[in-house]
């Protein structure tokens, strides 16, 4: 290996590490603790070098919110191929979205809720949002119209997203969790409540 590949490659880690502890210093502390400061102590660099990656705060969440993206749509694919039938794949699909919000807090605020400069629903999102979109409409979008399948497939996200944040808030009942969940499956599916 070359000098230069070497520095590539130290780069690269380098740059990964930061993301790495930015993400875990927020899903145990919260967003408003990582600053660059403490990144740079925990990654035992200078502010210069966390400088020389990235921006400031702001290009360090995106990085995170796109590598979940890139997480999100592996997950969900892997939802989708187990599950046997559409309606199955449906069902599959919006349990492993909650579940992966459920257990990636901080990540999922870095993709959702908190500002970001990544832009979304353009030709220049980033190719892991166009994968976790691509995923969602793949199951979601097979339900409605051709013409309206991108609009369906943006309101199942939008109720998804919806119910995982009032849950995570505490304004839902815990108990209904996954009654709830079951509901919104069989209601945008067309599908009427079980007998008996």
């Amino acid at each position: 290996m070359s000098i230069q590949q070497r520095r590539e490659r130290d780069r690269a880690q380098r740059h990964q590490l930061i993301i790495d502890t930015a993400r875990e210093l927020a899903e145990a502390e919260g967003w408003e603790a990582v600053t660059t400061r403490r990144l740079a102590e925990r990654i035992e660099y200078s502010q210069p070098v966390l400088y020389s990656h990235f921006a400031g705060k702001d290009a360090i969440v995106a990085a995170v919110a796109e590598q979940g993206f890139a997480e999100l749509a592996a997950r969900l694919a892997a939802a989708r191929a187990a599950a046997g039938d559409p309606p199955g794949a449906f069902a599959a699909l919006a349990g492993a979205y909650c579940a992966f919000a459920y257990a990636n807090p901080a990540r999922y605020d870095a993709m959702f809720t908190m500002a970001s400069e990544l832009p979304f629903g353009t030709a220049d999102s980033p190719a892991a949002l166009k994968a976790a979109f691509a995923e969602l409409a793949q199951v979601f979008g097979r339900v409605a119209d051709a013409a309206e399948a991108e609009a369906f497939t943006e309101i199942a996200w939008a109720s998804l997203h919806g119910l995982v944040m009032l849950t995570r808030g505490g304004r839902l009942r815990p108990g209904l969790q996954e009654q709830r969940l079951d509901l919104l499956v069989r209601r945008l599916l067309r599908e009427s409540p079980p007998t008996g």
